[in-house]
Formats: structure tokens, C-alpha cells, sequence
């Protein structure tokens, strides 16, 4: 039986690791608010424009994410199997930046011709060729973004996350003065609009990489891992592994992500005022969702070093401590959403008469998000679990069936069938994120009957 000790100290290591992991994401996470906040002061059409060519990117951006982020697990096993492991690391870690190369392209030009998408999807084609702009403004940003969570990864498997989180703050402030300059023609820069609010953030993106890169390239404790030397040296075992791991937690946080955009699209055909409202919504929710989201990044480090360590008793603790923090922070965050939701929307909207209608609606929509935090925190702390364990198929089959099967089936039915609109959509977003939930921590609950291979996880590569 495991000691208290033993429970309080990886609740200890969990919380150490995580703080800076959840700051990180929520300053990543302000750079998307500041942006929709900024274009909020223009005026709905831009807000809506903006809103509609930011789901767009980031869906692209959330597979890049998913991609890369199977950097750490690899990292975090490694390094619980030898703890002083260099050349393994700098292998991992190398590949994770090809991976991220080869993704960006195809990308770039799909997003380049975002105009013809979005209109495919029904959107009006003023609206398309305005979010189009911003589109073809911030899609550069794309790899930067990429390469900076490659390193990122690096850190947090060595636990030591800080300077992930220290060049974020900095890229915040960044941020928030390029768009305000770009969009508004402040500071001597041409006022571009919704244009300038991309190519601001492209521009905080490619500065965020550029930090992380001086610091593992100049600090004491990282540049002995010479991350970047010879780095046209291809090891394409390693790659086709980061690929096997990585490609399923893309589609998993891919099928997550854009069944919210799969939302965006659908709020457009209720309106400006319902897709304006939906705007605000998912941006205090997905605010909240960088904590959960933090905390699962975390178990897949703890978790990943005790499977490393061939832990049997390591890897539960991990697990449960880190589900414990992510369900009991939500459980917060929907009790605030509940009592004060004008309180949140107010902070993106003046409340008048020419905004009344969209406000409302952001109101009635966040009813809803207070209502669906237990579980989504559940879900995304569950799925970190098992990616810790390597286990990333099964849990993409149960993002299928639970986000686009279960959950946009309900959203269609209740917002089109029953005449719900928009707050039917929300409903079965809700109901979507629950049967994840559930299913990730059911198969978490019964790992021990996973063909778990612990220790070390040797890759054949150069």
C-alpha cells in the first residue's frame, strides 16, 4: 500500500511542474484573447471576421501542437529510464523539429486559399474575404509556434519549465502593443485591422521561438545537449515514431478543437450576433481550459518518467493526482461561470444598446460552458495520463465518437431540428465532452491491462 508520503510528495512534484506549465498556457492563451479583445474595441464585424479566421488557423495550429507534443513523452521516458541521457534527447528532439517542418508546409497552402474554404462552408463572402486576411497574416506564425512547443517539450520533461513561462510573459506584452499599433494604427504603424491583428501575433509567434532557442542555446544547464548541432541529420526511426505517437494526439485534440470550430461555422448561419457571442464564450472557457490543460501536460511528464522507471505504483499516483487538481480547479471555474457571467463578458464588450443582443447571448452560452468544466477538465487531464503511457490510439477512436459522432449530432439536432440555435449547439458540446470523459477515465481506471512496456524505450537512429 502506498504511503501518504509518497501521495503527498508526487502531489508536490505535480503541482511544481504544472504552475508553470498552466502560467505558460495561460499566457499563450492571452496572446488569442488580447487579439479578440482588441478587435472586440472595432466593433462586431471585425470581432466576428476575426473570430471566424482564428478558429480556422487554429485548427491547423492544434495538429501541429498535437505533432509535436509527442516529443515529450519520448523525453520524459528517456529521461526516467537515465536520468543523464544527452545524445537520446538531442535525437528526440531534432526529429520534433522535422516533424514540425514537414507538417507547416502542405499547411501554408491550404490556409492560403482560406477565402475558398470558408465560403464552401457556407460563410458570407464578405465576411470569408475579411477572415481570409487575417488568415494569410498570422498562418506564418504557424511553424515558429511549432518549434517554440518542441522546446517547450524539452523543458518540461527536464522539469524545468520556467523559461518556457518567462518568454512567454514577455511575448504577451509583445503582443498586446503590435496589435494594438496594427490594428489601430498606433505607435506610427499603418493601421491594418483585422490584418493587423494576424500579423501581429505571427510576428509573437516567431519571438517566442526565438527566446526559447537563445535560452536552451546559452544557458548553462540546457547547451550541454547541443539541441541544434547537426540538425540536417536525419534519424528517421525516431521520426516515424514521433509520427506514430504524435499523429493520433493531432487527431484527438484535432477532432476536439475544430468540433468547436465545427461550431464557429454553424454559429455563422444564426448570425453576426450569435457567432460574436460564441466568440467571447469560448474564449473565457478556453482560458479556463489552460489550467486542466497545464495539469495534463504535467501527468505526461510524471507519468512518462515513472513508466521510464518502471513504476507500477509511480505511474497511478501520478495519474489520479494530476485528474484530482484538473477536476477540482473546473469544478471552480463552473461555480464562477454560474454566479457572474456579465462579469466575464463585460471584460470583452461594452454593454449597450448596440451591443444588447450579443451580450445576452454570451451570457446564455456561458450558462452552459459553467456546466460542461468538471468534465472537460476531466477529459484533458485523462487523455495527458495516458499519453504519459504512450497510449494514444484508442483514446483518438474515443474523441471521434465522443466529439463528432455523440457531440456534433446533438449540436445539429437541438440548434437545427428543435430550433435551439445557438444554445443547442452549446448542449451538445457539452454532452460530446462528458462520453470522452468518461471514456478516457475508464480505460485510465484499467491501464494495468494495457500491454504497458516499462523502462527505457530504445529508438535505432543516428
Amino acid at each position: 500500500m502506498t504511503s501518504p508520503r509518497a501521495w503527498t510528495a508526487e502531489l508536490v512534484a505535480t503541482c511544481r511542474l504544472a504552475g508553470p506549465l498552466v502560467l505558460t498556457n495561460l499566457t499563450q492563451q492571452l496572446i488569442t484573447s488580447t487579439d479578440v479583445l482588441l478587435l472586440g474595441w472595432r466593433g462586431s464585424a471585425s470581432l466576428a471576421a476575426g473570430a471566424l479566421g482564428a478558429n480556422l488557423y487554429v485548427a491547423f495550429l492544434i495538429f501541429g501542437v498535437g505533432v509535436v507534443t509527442a516529443v515529450s513523452p519520448m523525453l520524459a521516458r528517456e529521461l526516467g529510464a537515465r536520468r543523464h541521457s544527452v545524445r537520446e534527447v538531442r535525437r528526440t528532439v531534432r526529429q520534433g523539429c522535422w516533424v514540425a517542418f514537414t507538417f507547416c508546409l502542405p499547411a501554408w497552402v491550404i490556409l492560403w486559399h482560406a477565402d475558398t474554404l470558408l465560403m464552401a462552408l457556407g460563410q458570407a463572402p464578405d465576411l470569408a474575404r475579411e477572415a481570409t486576411g487575417f488568415v494569410r497574416a498570422v498562418m506564418w506564425g504557424l511553424l515558429p509556434a511549432c518549434l517554440y512547443l518542441v522546446l517547450r517539450g524539452f523543458l518540461a520533461a527536464l522539469e524545468r519549465p520556467f523559461w518556457s513561462l518567462a518568454v512567454s510573459v514577455v511575448a504577451v506584452i509583445v503582443n498586446a502593443l503590435l496589435n494594438y499599433g496594427l490594428i489601430f494604427g498606433k505607435f506610427g504603424l499603418p493601421a491594418l485591422g483585422v490584418v493587423g491583428a494576424g500579423l501581429g501575433s505571427s510576428i509573437t509567434q516567431s519571438l517566442l521561438f526565438l527566446g526559447l532557442a537563445l535560452v536552451v542555446s546559452l544557458h548553462p544547464r540546457f547547451r550541454r545537449y547541443r539541441l541544434f548541432g547537426r540538425w540536417w541529420h536525419a534519424d528517421w526511426p525516431r521520426y516515424a515514431v514521433l509520427w506514430r505517437l504524435g499523429g493520433p494526439i493531432a487527431v484527438t485534440l484535432g477532432l476536439e478543437v475544430t468540433v468547436f470550430n465545427a461550431a464557429v461555422f454553424l454559429m455563422g448561419l444564426f448570425g453576426t450576433a450569435a457567432l460574436a457571442a460564441h466568440a467571447i464564450a469560448i474564449q473565457v472557457a478556453s482560458t479556463s481550459f489552460m489550467v486542466p490543460l497545464g495539469i495534463a501536460q504535467a501527468a505526461t511528464v510524471r507519468v512518462g518518467l515513472a513508466l521510464g522507471r518502471a513504476d507500477r505504483a509511480g505511474i497511478g499516483r501520478a495519474g489520479w493526482t494530476a485528474i484530482a487538481l484538473g477536476i477540482g480547479f473546473m469544478a471552480l471555474c463552473g461555480a464562477a461561470l454560474l454566479a457572474v457571467p456579465e462579469l466575464f463578458v463585460g471584460a470583452f464588450l461594452a454593454r449597450d444598446a448596440a451591443n444588447a443582443e450579443v451580450f445576452r447571448l454570451a451570457v446564455l452560452y456561458l450558462g452552459v460552458a459553467a456546466v460542461f468544466q468538471i468534465v472537460d477538465g476531466a477529459q484533458a487531464v485523462g487523455a495527458g495520463a495516458l499519453r504519459g503511457l504512450q497510449d494514444t490510439t484508442v483514446p483518438m477512436l474515443f474523441a471521434l465518437v465522443g466529439y463528432w459522432v455523440i457531440g456534433l449530432g446533438t449540436s445539429l439536432w437541438l440548434g437545427f431540428h428543435l430550433g435551439w440555435q445557438g444554445l443547442g449547439i452549446w448542449w451538445g458540446l457539452a454532452l460530446g465532452l462528458a462520453v470522452v470523459a468518461v471514456m478516457m477515465l475508464t480505460r485510465w481506471s484499467r491501464r494495468d491491462r494495457l500491454d504497458l512496456k516499462l523502462g527505457a524505450a530504445p529508438v535505432a537512429g543516428h
